[in-house]
């Protein structure tokens, strides 16, 4: 699959986009540093988020290509190892 292609990747990084554009009138409105800080987490989250979802994206469809079409078992291996990734 072509990231590109790939929805959720997409919705996550319209997610952190909609985060940062609420911090940039946030900062224009001169709003308490609280509410800010806790929308550039949701930016730093969504993008986190983003950032896996495509690693684990690109080692899948190179995997596919060295070894063609990955079992049902191999998948859920990946995404073992995809979920212990978050952890690095």
């Amino acid at each position: 699959m072509s990231h590109a292609c790939n929805r959720e990747l997409l919705n996550r990084l319209k997610r952190a986009q909609g985060h940062l554009a609420k911090i940039l009138t946030m900062i224009g409105e001169g709003r308490d540093g609280l509410e800010t800080a806790q929308q550039l987490q949701a930016v730093v989250n969504a993008l986190d988020k983003a950032k896996s979802l495509l690693v684990a994206d690109h080692i899948e469809h190179h995997l596919e290509e060295v070894v063609g079409p990955l079992s049902v078992e191999a998948r859920q291996q990946l995404s073992r190892l995809t979920d212990l990734a978050k952890y690095l």
